[in-house]
């Protein structure tokens, strides 16, 4: 009797997880596509392709949190990885992830981390919120940046020929960092307004 008692509480518990579970990979799925339409929404600067990339990233961390935000930029790095066209201009593979640019996506991983980690704090005040989340997202998209730049100075350096810090840092980042600043601030705010809702 006891045991039957054990097995049917199991069940319970099992069949009132599996709607949040169902929600969370429904968040995730949809996570990765905003990610990817993000990607494909790019415009030629150089090495490095503008794109609202950082937007999403910072902003599915923000909503999301750090857990399932990792595990939406880890799903959307194995899709290019197996050929599925999620980069930026519809690039996809080994090629695209191992080349010069391909550290800032995998810096993504970084930075969707400290993004998500903002939601942890907890304060009250929806200004004060905004304001956390930018500062998360700032300190984030630097980290992605620093690991970005050296693995672009890597790459290039072997494939095409040496290259300074700040020569790598007028190609990659300089250009960049009035408009990201933008998409960190309006990912802040998206984070504030969506986060309440996608528990």
């Amino acid at each position: 009797m006891k045991k039957d008692v054990a097995v049917n509480c199991e069940n319970t518990f099992s069949d009132a997880d599996r709607p949040s579970k169902t929600k969370a990979l429904t968040y995730v799925a949809l996570g990765v596509a905003v990610v990817t339409v993000c990607a494909w929404i790019s415009i030629p600067v150089g090495d490095v392709p503008f794109t609202l990339q950082t937007l999403a990233v910072a902003a599915i961390g923000g909503i999301l949190g750090w857990k399932k935000g990792l595990l939406t930029i880890l799903i959307y790095i194995l899709l290019g990885l197996i050929g599925v066209p999620v980069f930026a201009g519809f690039k996809s593979g080994v090629p695209a992830l191992m080349g010069a640019t391909g550290g800032y996506i995998f810096g993504f991983a970084f930075a969707v981390v400290i993004s998500g980690l903002a939601k942890l704090i907890p304060v009250k005040n929806k200004f004060a919120r905004i304001g956390v989340f930018f500062a998360a997202n700032i300190l984030g998209l630097t980290i992605c940046y620093v690991f970005g730049t050296a693995w672009f100075i890597t790459v290039y350096g072997k494939n095409v020929g040496s290259i300074g810090v700040k020569s790598a840092l007028m190609l990659c980042v300089v250009p960049y960092i009035v408009p990201d600043l933008v998409k960190l601030f309006i990912a802040a705010v998206l984070s504030v307004r969506l986060g309440i809702y996608l528990r």
